[in-house]
Order: structure tokens, then C-alpha cells, then sequence
């Protein structure tokens, strides 16, 4: 077994700690896979850094509660940037026991805080497989719980996050024809 699969093997062992459960699988290593999916998909070379922080993303997540902050929109900014912080470093707690340099952990740690996005081409990537991933999996869950005004504009932030890449891969989805019509919608 190599350096990398070791790592995201036990990485896979801090998701499957996951207490809520899919069809009898911890939910954050379904999530963890569907990254890695589509990481496979968008860039099949990705470095082993990518590839750590891709399958990173909401690592231990359950670990902090978003009732431990208020619920208005600076409270989940908050919750969000202490997520990022705890997932780079369960991540890089990980990566130290397999040896990577500091420099591999600074790259996983800005990848995975999604630290200067738009000029960091792997916080784009690992961006554009989480909402890709959304579109795919969470989009119709989600839709069924709010109104279609806030559901177009929550695509609308959605698209804009998105490289062009991404954009027309969650084009080619074979999504329901409500979710798609939603989509239109909110592409017009």
C-alpha cells in the first residue's frame, strides 16, 4: 500500500465515525467518495495533496455542531471557517503519520480552506467537486425543504462558485426534469 492510500485509508477511517448513517454507511464517507469521484473525473493526475484535501472536506464534520453558533448568517460563516480549520487539521494530523512534509500539509490545509480560491487552482478544484457533488446528491433533498426563490438563488451562488470545467459537467447530469427546471431558472 502506498503513502497515498494509507493516508486516505485512514482518513476513511475518520469518516466511517460518522454517527448518521446512509443505507448502513457512515454519510460522510459517501460524501468523501463522491468527491474523490468526481476528482477522478475533473482532473485524473491530481497531486497527492489534492486528492488528501478533496476526500478531506467535512472530515469529522459532526465534531462541531452548527447549534454550537448562532443561527443567522455571520453564526454559519463562523461554523463554516471552524469546520475548515478542524478538517485541515484532522487531514494533516493524518498526512504527519505518513511522513508528508510541512509543505504538503500547507498545501492541504489552504486547499481544504478554500484559502485564496479563485488564484489557488486546487481550492477551485476541491470547490467545483463539492458543489458538483451537491448538484448531484443533495440538490433534490434540499430543494423539497425551501422555496423555489431561495432554491434558485442557492443554484444562482452555486453556478458562480463553479469553473467553467464544472459548469458543463453538472450540465451533462442526468438530473429530474424539476430539478432541471429549477436549474434553467435559475441559469436565465
Amino acid at each position: 500500500m502506498t503513502r497515498l492510500e494509507k493516508t486516505l485509508a485512514a482518513i476513511d477511517a475518520l469518516h466511517a465515525q460518522d454517527p448518521e448513517q446512509e443505507n448502513g454507511k457512515a454519510k460522510e464517507l459517501i460524501y468523501a467518495e463522491n468527491m474523490s469521484g468526481w476528482l477522478q473525473k475533473l482532473n485524473p493526475n491530481a497531486s497527492d495533496e489534492l486528492q488528501i484535501a478533496v476526500r478531506s472536506q467535512h472530515l469529522c464534520r459532526w465534531e462541531i455542531a452548527r447549534s454550537e453558533f448562532p443561527m443567522d448568517r455571520p453564526g454559519y460563516l463562523k461554523w463554516r471557517t471552524e469546520l475548515g480549520k478542524l478538517h485541515a487539521r484532522k487531514a494533516t494530523e493524518v498526512m504527519a503519520t505518513e511522513g508528508f512534509s510541512e509543505e504538503s500539509y500547507k498545501q492541504v490545509e489552504s486547499t481544504v480552506r478554500k484559502l485564496g480560491i479563485k488564484r489557488n487552482a486546487d481550492a477551485q478544484t476541491l470547490e467545483d467537486c463539492a458543489c458538483l457533488v451537491f448538484i448531484e446528491t443533495g440538490f433534490l433533498p434540499f430543494a423539497v425543504k425551501h422555496s423555489e426563490e431561495k432554491i434558485i438563488s442557492i443554484v444562482q451562488k452555486t453556478w458562480a462558485k463553479m469553473s467553467k470545467q464544472a459548469q458543463q459537467e453538472a450540465l451533462k447530469l442526468n438530473l429530474p426534469e424539476e430539478a432541471l427546471t429549477v436549474i434553467q431558472k435559475a441559469l436565465a
